[in-house]
């Protein structure tokens, strides 16, 4: 998959918990990018062309998915804990030795980096979360319609090992109506993009650990919302979304994220889910205006 990502460096970095296998590239400020589910690095070749040409792009896939690492779980979920993963991508960062940073995550890596820029926040200079509004705020305001779209969230969080048997009875027909679920198609998706994602997805260790995502959102990482208290998210954070998606639909996302961070400003963008790969060209732009206000900082 190389031909995705030209000039960029792919890499195996140890961390204390996984072994994250990344893609490095560009010039300039560095900048963490964080994939969703049920994806990995791939999903930002689009922009990548456009950032790398500014900042200096670290493009992890988070631990249980794609080529990093799937380490055991335990009963409590800890391990795949967002505060496990963004303790990866903080050790990443350190190894490369970026001690300063910008952030950007969409969907899964979006929640990985309200973690990161919480329990990390000296070294994030400013955040931006792609199509998600903040974990415990959305299950605390489910209703129908957000079951009905995302019924995915409840479906993952039960015990294993249904939810894995069910998916890997035939993997790239779970992926493939995740996928399309909002437009209908697949057409917005590179078809190497697409073969990668799905290729993760024939792995059943990749399958395990993607629901011990979901169960580990839906119990400890909540906890650790509650533990932060008042904490918020002191950086400048942007705020994008799909006009065409469940998060306009369902939630205030400004509002919400407002109650969990100081300075928040943010838009939508005429799209569906997958901002970076349905409309590339808009989601770089509104990244790279964000992420330039403050490169001499870093």
């Amino acid at each position: 998959m190389a031909e995705l990502f030209p000039g960029f460096e792919e890499r195996g970095i140890a961390t204390e918990g996984a072994e994250i296998f990344c893609r490095i590239g560009g010039e300039g400020p560095p900048l963490l990018l964080l994939h969703g589910y049920p994806q990995t690095g791939a999903m930002w070749h689009k922009v990548a062309p456009a950032l790398a040409a500014r900042f200096s792009l670290v493009i992890p896939d988070l631990r249980g998915y794609g080529r990093s690492a799937k380490p055991e779980t335990t009963a409590d979920h800890a391990p795949y804990a967002k505060r496990a993963m963004a303790r990866d991508m903080a050790e990443v960062m350190t190894a490369l030795g970026h001690e300063r940073f910008f952030l950007a995550g969409h969907d899964r890596g979006g929640r990985v980096a309200h973690r990161l820029s919480l329990d990390h926040a000296e070294r994030v200079a400013r955040l931006a979360v792609l199509d998600i509004a903040p974990t415990r705020e959305m299950y605390r305001n489910t209703d129908e319609a957000f079951a009905r779209a995302y019924w995915h969230w409840f479906y993952l969080i039960r015990p294993a090992p249904m939810p894995e048997r069910m998916i890997g009875a035939d993997p790239d027909a779970f992926l493939k109506e995740k996928l399309s679920g909002l437009t209908g198609t697949l057409a917005q998706f590179d078809e190497r993009a697409l073969a990668e994602y799905l290729d993760g997805f024939r792995n059943p260790a990749t399958i395990h650990a993607s629901c011990e995502d979901y169960r580990a959102a839906a119990t400890i990482d909540l906890a650790h919302d509650d533990a932060d208290g008042g904490r918020k998210i002191a950086c400048p954070l942007l705020v994008l979304w799909g006009l065409k998606g469940v998060i306009e639909r369902c939630f205030d996302p400004l509002a919400l994220w407002r109650e969990r961070a100081e300075q928040v400003e943010g838009f939508g963008l005429p799209c569906s889910h997958y901002l970076a790969e349905e409309l590339p060209d808009a989601t770089a732009k509104a990244l790279s205006d964000f992420f330039a206000v403050e490169t001499t900082s870093l």
